[in-house]
């Protein structure tokens, strides 16, 4: 790979812009303290961010008795990444600045077990890049599976029907951009980490509800993936041999208590629906009173308590951050979750925050478009190969692949 001029020489301007990309604007002597760097270097360096149009003045900061200082921010308009969140029956597609802002977003059916499920996807991202992206950094996808390398991006996800299916060659070839791939929880922990409550938390976990069951943890500001992207899988975890059958083929699983269609084989046993109908009827009873419903969505936050309080000691987070799509009935989860975990956890850890996420459509989209737009922030970031690529990009420079 030639020479691009950041990874020796430019180390210093990488750190000054991962320290905006990380805690937001800051002033020129926030960042020599906090970077133990001098107050010329940080000017120099600064300097040449404005003159590239990465870094811009904004206002500023009141002042404690001395001369205020200015506060400097990222550009949000400088760098952008596009998003895509894969499902087995939809993607959606996001456009994301470097500052976190979607400014587009779209929705497409997808049949990911067709057998050209990937050739319609390129054909759907390459539609998505023509609409004018400019300063594209590069294409982020997240997946309901597990991913060994996110800069190779060889998906194993069985709500796909895929096995070691090279998805990122096969974009990288189709779309000429740097491509990740990730699992989709993980995704979020980064978007997290870079634009959300995870920015002043180095120690953190993501939870999600919904379909499925997902975890995730950031410790000392580093994604946790294992030795081949599989840490935090819970969700196929056995927590009742012999239990309720699992879609993945497996009796006893916790996403078969807990992910949506666990909670609607429970509504169903327990009389509380009927055959047809599903876990939106089942929170809809719960928001009208129902004491049933309710039941059912106090004993599967206790399932899951009890299956999530081992990884929580273990990891010691500042919070556990709860999203994903059932995150609009978490109301009747709440309660019982809180004290189920709390009774599990020693007794020093058992005020940790829980707090929930906002979350809409393109939140999971916009977690994969943050795997592409962390790579200048983080030397952890899990880009990889693609990470000089991205830099480059950023730097309106060019290399080659590797």
């Amino acid at each position: 790979m030639e020479d691009d001029g950041i990874a020796g020489s430019d180390l210093t301007r990488m750190e000054v812009l991962a320290f905006l990309g990380r805690e937001g604007p800051a002033s020129r002597a926030t960042m020599a303290r906090e970077l133990d760097l001098s107050p010329a270097t940080v000017s120099q360096v600064t300097r040449r961010l404005i003159r590239q149009g990465v870094v811009e003045p904004l206002y500023f900061a009141p002042s404690e008795g001395g001369r205020p200082g200015q506060l400097l921010g990222l550009v949000g308009d400088a760098g952008r990444a596009v998003g895509a969140k894969l499902a087995a029956d939809h993607v959606v597609l996001v456009d994301v600045r470097l500052d976190g802002q979607v400014t587009e977003s779209q929705a497409e059916p997808f049949d990911a077990m067709a057998p050209d499920a990937v050739e319609k996807l390129m054909a759907l991202l390459g539609s998505f890049l023509q609409a004018g992206r400019a300063q594209l950094l590069g294409v982020g996808v997240c997946v309901p599976g597990v991913v060994d390398h996110p800069d190779v991006g060889d998906v194993n996800a069985e709500v796909l029907g895929w096995a070691r299916m090279p998805l990122g060659t096969h974009l990288r070839k189709s779309l000429d951009v740097p491509v990740l791939v990730e699992n989709d929880v993980k995704a979020l922990a980064v978007a997290e980490r870079l634009f959300g409550r995870g920015r002043s938390r180095p120690n953190f976990a993501v939870l999600t509800v919904g379909r499925g069951v997902g975890f995730a943890s950031v410790c000392n500001g580093v994604l946790q993936r294992g030795s081949n992207g599989g840490a935090g899988e819970i969700a196929h975890v056995v927590v009742s041999p012999n239990g309720a059958q699992c879609a993945c083929g497996q009796r006893g699983c916790l996403e078969a208590y807990v992910g949506a269609e666990g909670l609607a084989v429970a509504g169903r046993a327990a009389g509380v629906l009927k055959a047809a109908q599903g876990v939106e009827r089942l929170k809809s009873l719960a928001d009208s009173g129902d004491a049933r419903a309710r039941e059912i969505f106090a004993r599967a936050a206790q399932r899951l308590a009890q299956a999530l309080a081992p990884a929580i000691a273990a990891l010691n987070p500042d919070a556990l951050l709860v999203a994903g799509e059932g995150t609009d009935s978490w109301q009747h989860w709440d309660t019982s979750f809180r004290s189920s975990l709390a009774r599990r956890l020693p007794n020093w850890m058992r005020d940790i925050p829980v707090e929930l996420d906002e979350w809409d459509d393109t939140s999971w989209a916009r977690g994969a478009a943050a795997l592409v737009l962390a790579a200048p922030f983080d030397r952890n970031a899990v880009a990889g190969e693609q990470r000089l690529r991205v830099l480059a990009r950023l730097h309106g420079r060019s290399v080659r692949r590797a």
